[in-house]
């Protein structure tokens, strides 16, 4: 089935966004910029709030950033719709003490992030980006564009490489960066200049390393597009463009996005959803509307969780990982995410309820469950229901390459994941 004009532009629109994401920190400002675009207020944490019924609000806290819409007639026991989802990546980390290298090469000291696919890092354009903490109290967004490549070693060196290449993750995977004297040279520098700041005023850094390749349109009828972070940030995107799109309702639930940070190390952080970072912006959002403790348990128990990130299409050259009648493919629609042992939050109730929320939007839905024989991962959506006790449903899109440097989704998944995030916010 061709791919729609819709689709693709949203398809450009995602590439536009991963783009100005390089790290979560660069995510969380950008979901604020567009956000405060489409009318959404910004709020600081440490200020006393004026939030009200029809009004549209924003947070960021550090790589995290949390929207809502209230509708005009919110009471104290109003619920809530949440689209939770992640706007980290796996990858690399610049250590303390960044600058290295031997015979003539500059590198840079890198620590892994998350559980990335070594291999696909190989041979890119790569960039330093994240948040710069300075002497005067500032903290500010760097980004070097193009700057390193890990080369990978001619075969002609490893003839065994095709064999299989197993990448020390200590001494094979330091990026060069340029050619000098790593003691007389500072990777901080180049940072510093592209913040336009001076160096010696940096007092910390969060820093890490993205591929610089933009989002591209692919294949037949152009059904399919490859970025780096599409985990998670194809989710984050949607629930961006769903509420941009929303506007403010005179009735309803209060529509959330929830972009969490650190769901790639386990969401333990005060940015993290293992964190009180949503329980702290509904316990205001609630105490605004009038609600005691009873009222906000009762709001709770009528709310929903839509915890989004990618899962696995079954891959053609790899069939026997999948498992051997659930198998999910690119461009027949957004998946329910499924698992005997909580590792997703889906019940029969949240099955039911995505069901809806997909009808609502005339989109078709596929069920993603893993072979049995294979580990499943997890989600923000079990640490959510734990944390909240709000039901939660675990959905994504399908996608080949996961935590690869370069991942690739189907453009009308990407598309229709938006789509019903606009019904999931509407009730």
């Amino acid at each position: 089935m061709p791919v729609t004009p819709d689709a693709l532009a949203h398809a450009e629109d995602l590439a536009d966004f991963v783009a100005a994401s390089p790290s979560s920190y660069h995510a969380a400002a950008e979901v604020a910029r567009r956000l405060e675009d489409a009318g959404f207020l910004p709020l600081a944490e440490e200020d006393a709030w004026d939030v009200t019924p029809g009004g549209r609000y924003l947070v960021v806290r550090d790589g995290a950033a949390i929207a809502w819409t209230i509708p005009a007639d919110a009471t104290a026991v109003t619920p809530a719709h949440v689209l939770g989802a992640h706007t980290d990546s796996p990858g690399f980390k610049l250590k303390p003490q960044p600058t290295t290298g031997s015979k003539g090469w500059l590198q840079a000291a890198v620590e892994v992030y998350g559980g990335p696919l070594l291999n696909s890092w190989l041979d890119r354009e790569l960039r330093l980006a994240g948040r710069l903490a300075l002497a005067d109290g500032r903290v500010v967004l760097a980004d070097t564009g193009a700057l390193l490549r890990l080369p990978q070693l001619a075969i002609h060196l490893d003839r065994d490489a095709n064999s299989g290449l197993a990448l020390d993750k200590q001494f094979q995977t330091q990026p060069v960066w340029g050619l000098g004297d790593p003691t007389q040279e500072d990777i901080l520098a180049e940072l510093a200049d592209s913040a336009g700041v001076s160096a010696s005023d940096i007092r910390g850094y969060d820093v890490v390393i993205a591929d610089t390749a933009r989002g591209a349109l692919f294949g037949k009828d152009d059904a399919f597009f490859a970025s780096g972070r599409l985990d998670d940030l194809a989710s984050v995107h949607a629930g961006v463009v769903a509420l941009e799109a929303f506007g403010t309702p005179s009735t309803g639930p209060i529509a959330i996005l929830a972009a969490f940070d650190h769901e790639e190390l386990g969401s333990n952080s005060r940015s993290g959803a293992a964190g009180p970072f949503l329980e702290d912006i509904l316990g205001r959002v609630y105490d605004a509307l009038g609600a005691d403790a009873s009222e906000r348990r009762r709001a709770f128990s009528a709310s929903w969780c839509l915890s989004s990130d990618v899962g696995h299409s079954v891959h053609p050259n790899y069939v026997h990982k999948h498992d051997p009648v659930v198998q999910p493919v690119l461009g027949s629609g957004p998946i329910l995410k499924l698992n005997a042992n909580q590792r997703y939050a889906t019940d029969a109730l949240g099955s039911a309820a995505w069901r809806d929320w997909c009808d609502a939007a005339d989109v078709v839905t596929q069920e993603f469950v893993s072979n049995n024989n294979v580990r499943c991962g997890s989600t923000i959506g079990p640490i959510t229901a734990t944390r909240l006790g709000i039901r939660t449903v675990d959905v994504g899109i399908p996608i080949l390459s996961m935590h690869s440097a370069r991942e690739l989704a189907g453009v009308s998944d990407l598309h229709d994941l938006a789509r019903v995030a606009r019904a999931f916010f509407a009730g």
